[in-house]
């Protein structure tokens, strides 16, 4: 727990960052100097940006709020106000357009994050929380709100492009086959 609190204290060494775009796949990044190894996985430093990029919002907060005060409702405030940067067109079901997967014209409905890549930076927050000493239990970004928010996100972007998302099915290894091994005679059997 002590990390998350230097967290808050180290949003200080961050306070000229802002957040300067929001990429393609809705990740985000910041306009800061990288002082990390180049030997971390394209995933560690996505995740460390994230990381960096919630302390900011939170820092910027009115009232600044402390990551230990931190609650899935703050979670749901900061993915509606990514919501901003996106390059996703969701329909509205007014629009003529709703439920087509390739519309033949440009219409006014909002651009969003895709719900893909809010379930991809959730996922990242969530493991970056515990990595800095949260304990699992008081993980804001597991919150159920947060996981209602984004099956009805998913589900409201599904129906506006007209194409479901299907769960991914794992693949499960071949069963074994156990070899049966002949059974003993039976005493008194010919």
């Amino acid at each position: 727990m002590d990390s998350i609190r230097d967290m808050d204290s180290s949003n200080s060494e961050n306070a000229s960052s802002l957040i300067s775009s929001i990429s393609n796949n809705g990740s985000t990044s910041l306009a800061t100097s990288s002082n990390s190894s180049t030997s971390s996985s394209r995933y560690e430093n996505q995740k460390r940006r994230d990381w960096n990029t919630f302390g900011q919002y939170l820092k910027n907060h009115r009232p600044p709020l402390s990551l230990s005060r931190c609650s899935g409702a703050h979670v749901l405030e900061f993915l509606r106000y990514l919501d901003q940067f996106g390059k996703t067109k969701v329909h509205t079901p007014i629009c003529p357009f709703y439920g087509h997967p390739n519309p033949p014209a440009p219409c006014p409905c909002p651009l969003r994050q895709a719900w893909g890549s809010l379930d991809a930076l959730i996922g990242r927050l969530r493991a970056a929380f515990e990595e800095n000493g949260g304990k699992p239990e008081a993980n804001p970004f597991g919150a159920r709100a947060v996981r209602l928010y984004l099956r009805e996100v998913r589900d409201l972007q599904s129906k506006a492009r007209g194409i479901s998302y299907e769960k991914k099915k794992r693949k499960r290894p071949p069963a074994q086959q156990i070899p049966t091994l002949p059974l003993p005679p039976q005493p008194g059997a010919s």
